[in-house]
């Protein structure tokens, strides 16, 4: 079966001020997201891609961009079940405020029964992702065979739910997952169990060095802005 590669979108504006973006329209990346996306094409140079996926948002269309241009034979698809998850209310407030809400304390520590208000619940979330991936893994198979590698670009919350999935973990400890922007995570998907061969891999170590502000034990919705 083939190999999947989940790229997390570059910084966004929403990102660094510190938004839950959801699926308000209009963000994009900031400046250091568009150079995330720029380095993107050098990255996956070795890597042959078969197809490439996406959401439909903007911060992803505009992530796979350059890797397009880069190789004019591909065409992107739009998948909106990859798409952020639909946090409803939330969607457009800043985290900060968030932060004192009942409902984060489920989010952080019961993420499987975290539904938002006027949004979706998490585990619809990753149920609509997971369904996606195995449908485009038998497509990839069938058009490109077992040996093939495809992308999708997509958003914290929903690469995290996948790699839960892909590991056999309850949707409870998914929080414990962290992937960057414009990290790249790959998932070898074989006829008896999906391996992890990659988590997170920004190809730099600046999220280890100490923060100035300690980000406490919160895991970030919708995944944080990464390294400084």
């Amino acid at each position: 079966m083939p190999t999947l590669i989940l790229v997390r979108h570059g910084r966004s504006t929403a990102n660094t001020a510190g938004l839950l973006a959801g699926w308000t329209p209009g963000v994009a990346l900031d400046e250091r997201g568009n150079a995330q996306a720029a380095a993107l094409p050098g990255r996956l140079a070795d890597i042959p891609l078969a197809e490439i996926v996406s959401s439909p948002l903007q911060r992803c269309q505009e992530t796979i961009r350059p890797l397009l241009d880069a190789r004019p034979g591909l065409t992107a698809h739009s998948d909106e079940r990859i798409g952020e998850c639909h946090y409803g209310d939330w969607s457009g407030r800043k985290l900060a405020e968030l932060s004192g809400e009942p409902l984060m304390e489920v989010v952080q520590a019961h993420p499987s029964a975290a539904a938002f208000p006027g949004g979706e619940s998490m585990r619809a979330m990753q149920t609509r992702a997971a369904e996606a991936v195995r449908e485009w893994n038998a497509r990839v198979e069938r058009d490109h065979g077992s040996d093939a590698v495809y992308l999708m670009c997509s958003h914290g919350d929903i690469i995290k739910s996948l790699v839960a999935d892909a590991l056999g973990l309850h949707l409870d400890l998914f929080q414990r997952i962290s992937v960057e922007p414009c990290s790249i995570t790959a998932i070898r998907y074989t006829r008896l169990r999906p391996f992890l061969v990659r988590l997170g891999d920004t190809g730099d170590l600046a999220s280890l060095a100490p923060r100035e502000e300690p980000s406490g034990g919160d895991a970030a919705v919708g995944g944080g802005a990464g390294a400084p």
